[in-house]
């Protein structure tokens, strides 16, 4: 993020060996240790900032593209808005900073983690890593890979557009009506999942009505543990 305020060109990405200081999602603290892979990279798309919420949505679907090639019998699978699961277990997470100039996105930081080599112990969640389903891969390597599909999946996302995108992150997340809980401070709203808006948002069904959220914790049901 500072190299991107100091106007550092698109492109630069920064794979942390170790990571002692990180921050997760909703400001949680974060380490990631030696094996896993910790990896940040900085773009600069010039979309419009009602685009943003399609670049989570396209890193998580290069993320867990390298992951089923490292482990193919892992069956990852994608939960909104940025968390990567196997068999209802967390081994990867999302998490961007951006900034805008006017109404357009300035530039966007996607830092990405993956329990490569080891699940560190998370309070209250069950975690994986990709070893304990049989890959064989290093963390440099896998960052590699997840390079290639981010930039593949960031021309898809060029000449095909937003529907796109976000059809090719729904075939690899929790199928509608998948039942889930969001929750936003001490609320939580139960309801199936009814798909994603244009812009990536949650739909969520609740009852008869359709509510849509843009951020949220999310637990999905029973199948998450």
């Amino acid at each position: 993020m500072a190299r991107a305020k100091e106007g550092e060109a698109e492109g630069l990405a920064v794979l942390a060996a170790r990571q002692t200081a990180g921050r997760g999602s909703r400001g949680r603290s974060w380490e990631s240790g030696a094996g896993n892979m910790a990896l940040s990279v900085l773009l600069r798309p010039g979309v419009a900032a009602a685009q943003s919420g399609m670049f989570p949505l396209l890193a998580g679907v290069a993320v867990v593209e390298a992951i089923a090639e490292a482990a193919p019998d892992a069956k990852a699978m994608l939960k909104w808005p940025n968390d990567v699961l196997i068999e209802g277990a967390k081994c990867a997470g999302l998490l961007i900073d951006a900034a805008q100039a006017g109404n357009r996105v300035e530039w966007l930081v996607i830092g990405m983690g993956v329990n490569v080599a080891f699940a560190p112990v998370v309070a209250g969640r069950h975690v994986t890593s990709l070893v304990a389903h049989g890959a064989r891969v290093t963390a440099p390597a896998l960052a590699d890979e997840v390079l290639a599909r981010l930039a593949a999946a960031l021309e898809a996302f060029q000449e095909y557009g937003a529907d796109f995108v976000i059809q090719n992150w729904l075939r690899r997340a929790h199928p509608e009506g998948t039942e889930m809980v969001v929750k936003r401070g001490d609320a939580a709203v139960k309801g199936r999942f009814a798909g994603l808006t244009g812009m990536g948002e949650l739909r969520l069904r609740v009852g008869e009505r359709i509510e849509i959220f843009s951020t949220g914790e999310i637990l999905l049901g029973w199948t998450e543990k």
